[in-house]
C-alpha cells in the first residue's frame, strides 16, 4: 500500500505524463517503441531501423504495429493490406503515423500534408513528403520543385505505383513548377 504523500508524488507525475502525450495530440497507445533492428517493412523487405527519419508506421486496435521506411511504402500496405498481412483490413487501424520531414516528429498521417513529384527523394526513391500545415508543404514544395500537395484521402493506390515509374508516370501530379 503506498503512503498518502508517494501515492499523491505518483498521481502527480502520472498526470504530468498525461498531459505531455496530450499536448502531442497521440495516446500512449499510439506512440510506439522504436523498431528494432529485425523490424523489416513489410512491402520491401528492408530493415526500417535504418532509416529513422523516414519510418511510419500503422497501429492496429489489437496493439500489432507495422513498420515502414517511408510513406510511400506505408501507402502501398494500406491500399493493398490483404496481400501484405492476409489477416489484416482497414477497419482494424487505430492509427497511421509518419514523420514530418522538417521536425522528425511523428505526425497523424491522416491529418498530414503531402508533396509529391519533388527533388527529395525517401529510401525507395521517389516520396510522398509528410509535412504538418499546409503552409509547410507550400514551402517545401517551392523549395524542392514540388508538384503537387495532397492531403491523406486525396491519395490513390494508382497515385503511389506512379511513384515508381517515375516522371512521365505523373500526369495527375499536373505540369512541373
Amino acid at each position: 500500500m503506498l503512503k498518502p504523500a508517494k501515492s499523491r508524488l505518483t498521481g502527480i507525475l502520472f498526470l504530468a505524463g498525461m498531459l505531455s502525450l496530450a499536448s502531442t495530440g497521440f495516446t500512449d497507445k499510439e506512440i510506439s517503441v522504436q523498431p528494432s533492428k529485425k523490424d523489416k517493412c513489410p512491402v520491401c523487405g528492408m530493415f526500417v531501423y535504418k532509416y529513422p527519419d523516414w519510418l511510419c508506421q500503422i497501429t492496429f486496435k489489437d496493439g500489432t504495429e507495422r513498420f515502414f521506411d517511408g510513406p510511400k511504402d506505408l501507402f502501398k500496405y494500406y491500399f493493398n493490406i490483404r496481400e501484405h498481412d492476409p489477416r489484416r483490413n482497414r477497419t482494424g487501424i487505430d492509427a497511421v503515423l509518419v514523420r514530418e520531414y522538417y521536425d522528425l516528429d511523428f505526425i497523424d498521417a491522416r491529418k498530414a500534408y503531402f508533396v509529391a513529384g519533388s527533388d527529395v527523394y525517401g529510401p525507395m526513391g521517389h516520396e510522398l513528403i509528410p509535412l504538418a500545415s499546409v503552409q509547410d508543404a507550400k514551402a517545401f514544395m517551392k523549395d524542392h520543385k514540388g508538384r503537387r500537395i495532397l492531403s491523406f484521402d486525396e491519395i490513390t493506390a494508382p497515385m503511389v505505383r506512379s511513384l515508381d515509374l517515375g516522371p512521365d508516370a505523373w500526369s495527375w501530379m499536373g505540369k512541373q513548377r
